[in-house]
């Protein structure tokens, strides 16, 4: 095993006569596997900017330890910053050994200026370099386009003066599980100006983005086409002009394909799923502002309750510019739910909408932190050659390496 020491530069407890902070160079004398998890994840941390003035002042804490306790804690089911710090003071033997925490653990009042100091759109550019760092090394490639998945999520435990709770849009890739970028909506906007914005920080060339109908704005479809992506875009009646006239014309309309997925036993309902394509120029009257190459696809759900029998249909219509006779689009629909499922998982084990934090900024910089833990159990499953491993979910991942921190670096030392 390949290892390397980990140089940082640390800060004294006390200033000096003239009120400025001495700065002490110690080295850290832990070894950490080269190509670890825990490698990138410690360059993520010390390379967050200080927004901290550190040529004056009593500064304590290097930011980068801060960050690392923040994630430490996180991933071993802490919830808020008493049980970080009780986390921190439980292991601190072990933090400093790794050259954490030279001075101590953090007080609450320190991680509460930590989390409403930092850069937020700084902190989430961050997060996506790393993301993008395992991303490309996880992705694999398959018989159809990288999906990547966009939608909105909003948190709860914040409230803005407008009385909205602020709203994180994020761009999230279901075959890693990883989080690519994120954007936040200003606080007089939508999702409708973040998701531009969004789509500037990834490389969708040759991708299929999905979204749902939020999404359907001829700005959003001429930004995908114009980076050269794929799009799959749910259509609902905010556009109603194009909802409407497809929903005429289809009923006097042959479907060009087919696909008739077999009969799911699931969550005690059978469903039966039936993809209808179409090809956009029989259905869409303003071809001038959708654009010509489209194709549109009828998605119709028939459920029967196995207790009751009772039988519903569901319809939803999706625009694409696939071509009509792909065969996996029926998968493709399916599988922007897997953001949904994140968003779910962000909020059941990582428990986001329960902690209340009163800024925006403090609020997207939990979200950040939060989307790291999260990517860091897929990224371990995507580095697992055991099917087993794989197939392990975050609830039992997180319940593992809470049990001890020597778990916890054992987990994070996977190459």
């Amino acid at each position: 095993m390949n290892n390397y020491t980990l140089d940082q530069k640390r800060f004294t407890g006390r200033g000096n006569a003239a009120g400025t902070t001495t700065n002490v160079q110690r080295k850290s004398h832990t070894t950490i596997p080269r190509g670890s998890i825990l490698e990138k994840l410690v360059e993520f941390a010390y390379s967050i900017p200080d927004f901290r003035r550190t040529d004056k002042g009593n500064i304590r804490h290097v930011l980068g330890d801060i960050v690392m306790l923040m994630i430490f804690a996180r991933m071993s089911k802490c919830v808020g910053r008493a049980d970080i710090i009780e986390f921190g003071r439980h292991n601190l033997g072990k933090l400093r050994s790794m050259g954490f925490l030279h001075n101590g653990v953090p007080s609450e009042p320190t991680l509460c200026r930590v989390e409403n100091g930092i850069d937020d759109m700084g902190f989430a550019e961050r997060m996506a370099e790393l993301s993008k760092e395992f991303h490309d090394e996880l992705v694999k490639t398959s018989t159809f386009l990288e999906i990547i998945c966009i939608d909105g999520k909003a948190m709860c435990g914040t409230v803005q003066e407008n009385g909205r709770n602020p709203d994180i849009v994020s761009a999230y890739s279901p075959s890693t599980g990883i989080t690519l970028a994120t954007e936040a909506c200003s606080e007089k906007s939508n999702e409708i100006k973040a998701v531009p914005l969004l789509l500037n920080k990834i490389d969708i060339a040759g991708r299929l983005v999905t979204a749902d109908a939020m999404s359907m704005q001829k700005e959003i479809i001429d930004k995908i086409r114009k980076k050269e992506g794929c799009f799959l875009i749910e259509l609902k009646a905010n556009q109603r002009a194009l909802r409407y006239g497809v929903e005429d014309k289809i009923k006097y309309t042959a479907p060009l394909f087919t696909y008739i997925e077999d009969p799911e036993l699931g969550h005690g309902r059978i469903e039966q799923r039936t993809y209808n394509v179409y090809d956009g120029l029989d259905l869409i009257a303003d071809k001038d502002k959708w654009g010509s190459n489209l194709t549109v696809v009828e998605f119709v759900s028939n459920t029967t309750n196995k207790s009751t029998g009772t039988e519903t249909t569901e319809t939803r219509m999706y625009v694409s510019n696939l071509p009509v006779d792909t065969p996996w689009i029926g998968k493709a629909v399916r599988k922007h739910w897997s953001i949904e499922s994140m968003h779910w998982g962000l909020d059941l084990n990582l428990l986001q909408d329960c902690i209340k934090r009163k800024s925006t900024k403090a609020a997207r910089n939990l979200d950040t932190i939060h989307r790291i833990v999260y990517s860091l159990f897929s990224i371990w499953k995507g580095r697992r050659k055991k099917l087993s491993d794989k197939a392990k979910g975050l609830a039992e991942l997180m319940r593992h390496v809470s049990m001890s921190f020597t778990r916890l670096l054992h987990f994070l030392s996977q190459k």
